[in-house]
């Protein structure tokens, strides 16, 4: 039984310890599965958690959502705190957005539509080439 008030003063005063109950059976299950769960990382994150996820500085152009949203370009949701950067028509994951191309990719992609599209042998003149006479053969004498 509960003691009285007065009661647990007066244990107080004297220096004993109060009486503790034993914790039941499913209450020593529940305090194991408490402590399993901690152990496995499960529940709150810790300080040290949160301080790590920011120290892991982010991709360029990319932040961590204030609130929940839509990724616009795949229609699949996000999560507070989550990374998300610029898409096509507003804020998305980083894998939906375009891929960013370096200088030298510009510059040989620039290059290769010249090429395609003839412009870089608009200055020559038509071949006069005749097929199957050699180059020597295929212009006149001068």
């Amino acid at each position: 039984m509960g003691q009285t008030p007065a009661q647990k003063a007066a244990q107080a005063a004297s220096g004993q310890q109060p009486k503790r109950k034993r914790p039941g059976k499913a209450q020593r299950e529940a305090i194991k599965r408490a402590q399993a769960a901690k152990k496995a990382g499960g529940g709150k994150p810790t300080a040290k958690k949160a301080a790590a996820k920011k120290a892991v500085p982010l991709p360029r152009g990319s932040l961590r959502a204030a609130y929940p949203g839509t990724c616009p370009a795949c229609l699949k949701d996000y999560g507070k705190s989550d990374v998300i950067t610029k898409v096509a028509d507003g804020w998305g994951h980083p894998a939906c957005a375009p891929r960013r191309l370096s200088a030298a990719e510009r510059e040989f992609a620039r290059n290769k539509a010249r090429i395609e599209s003839g412009e870089t042998y608009r200055a020559q003149k038509p071949s006069d080439w005749r097929l199957g006479s050699s180059p020597s053969s295929s212009r006149p004498a001068r």
